[in-house]
């Protein structure tokens, strides 16, 4: 058989345990996989799994592009397209699962594949790969995997382009790398270019990582602070006060956002979240810091006596020796409904610094903090409450308090200093 491939997927047909293609779209990547896979089943007999994340039906899956692509090479007669299972007279099998509905368990029964190509890959967690890859054990065995890329903290993304694994290829694809890219994708792909953001542009059809995910409620701030420069080493200065901003919590995440203030500028330099803890663990943490404290910042929930201890976060946090301002009446963060918290923090965003190595989760709750989408209308409604909701709570109070915190205790004139850009 004659089967042209683009120059870059050549790598297919050389032996390496991870083969990685990601970019954006219309680059060729998966119609070229596909391709690869079936020739290969059809020299030598070959069990393939194809899988994704989540895979509620066979519509979900690489099943309908494989039997196109048996069909378009004329490999008919050699593989017979069932409901669920791909099958070659040499006994090659595809086979198509989700990862998400398996355990270490019920995976076991994979453990005799030769190839498993992952599609969509930006999806899966880092469960879903602690969970796969060492079930993938058979001598020879190669798992393929291609995506494009939403954010660069996707475990997919970290692990296989940012700290690739030995015997690893891994190239990045796009539609220049097409020779078949067809003139109605250009077309689209023109439009895009002048009608698109730049952010979302680069994703779609060139593969860059975005800013935030699709719908992100701060999406056009993170991207703002990224180009900025406002993600970057900030350092700690023991001349101006640390303020502690809190959102509580025990089965859900207690986030505990560190800051100075420095003139305009709000400097994010350390974060802290976590749950199933006591206020006093949390204290004492802080206190070990050893840093110039200011006031700690608590919700109206921080005032109110918990019934088991009979006493409210603000007395627990005192009697460890931290200020905390405010009271059942005036608490030190006000109370304000969500929308116009969200919108109190679009306008602080631009003056905000986050240190890039500890406030990473915090940075990330930003870039995933969404709303909930109506299934019917596909109208946004209220941001979801879910593992990243916290850590945005808490950057929500932080700008109803930006312009209280205060360095007026360090006991001389305020010093003001700009982050050097250097």
């Amino acid at each position: 058989m004659n089967v042209e491939f683009p120059d870059k997927l050549a790598f297919l047909f050389k032996p390496a345990r991870y083969k990685c293609a990601y970019g954006g779209r219309g680059s060729g990547k998966s119609w070229g996989f596909a391709r690869a896979l079936l020739l290969e089943g059809a020299q030598k007999p070959l069990r393939v799994l194809c899988t994704r994340e989540v895979q509620k039906s066979l519509a979900d899956s690489v099943h309908k592009l494989l039997s196109d692509q048996i069909e378009a090479m004329g490999l008919s007669r050699f593989y017979e397209v069932q409901q669920t299972v791909i099958r070659g007279k040499n006994g090659t099998e595809f086979t198509f699962a989700g990862l998400q509905s398996h355990t270490v368990d019920s995976i076991k029964s994979y453990e005799g594949v030769d190839r498993v190509w992952v599609e969509e890959a930006h999806a899966v967690s880092k469960t879903s790969w602690n969970v796969l890859l060492p079930t993938i054990r058979k001598p020879g065995s190669e798992i393929w995997v291609t995506f494009n890329p939403q954010l660069d903290t996707d475990e997919t993304y970290v692990r296989f382009v940012k700290s690739p694994p030995p015997d690893c290829i891994s190239i990045l694809m796009n539609y220049t790398d097409n020779p078949w890219f067809p003139d109605v994708l250009e077309a689209e792909r023109v439009h895009a270019e002048n009608t698109m953001k730049p952010e979302e542009y680069g994703h779609i059809w060139e593969g860059r990582c975005m800013p935030a995910v699709e719908g992100a409620i701060y999406f056009d701030e993170v991207a703002g602070a990224e180009s900025k420069g406002r993600i970057r080493e900030v350092p700690y200065d023991p001349l101006l006060k640390v303020h502690g901003v809190w959102d509580l919590g025990w089965n859900d995440s207690m986030s505990i956002i560190l800051v100075q203030r420095s003139a305009s500028e709000i400097r994010v330099i350390d974060y802290i979240e976590d749950s199933h803890r006591t206020l006093s663990d949390y204290a004492q943490d802080l206190k070990a810091k050893g840093l110039n404290w200011g006031n700690q910042y608590l919700p109206h929930d921080g005032y109110t006596k918990d019934f088991k201890t009979g006493k409210s976060a603000q007395e627990i946090l005192a009697a460890m020796g931290l200020t905390v301002p405010g009271d059942t009446q005036n608490p030190g963060i006000p109370r304000m409904d969500i929308e116009s918290g969200i919108k109190a923090a679009r306008e602080v965003f631009p003056r905000i610094y986050f240190d890039k190595d500890k406030t990473g989760r915090l940075v990330e709750c930003l870039k995933r903090y969404r709303r909930h989408i109506n299934q019917q209308t596909r109208e946004p409604g209220q941001p979801l409450h879910d593992a990243y909701s916290h850590g945005a709570d808490a950057f929500r109070y932080l700008a109803l308090v930006a312009d209280q915190l205060s360095n007026d205790e360090w006991g001389g004139a305020i010093r003001y200093q700009k982050l050097s850009y250097a």
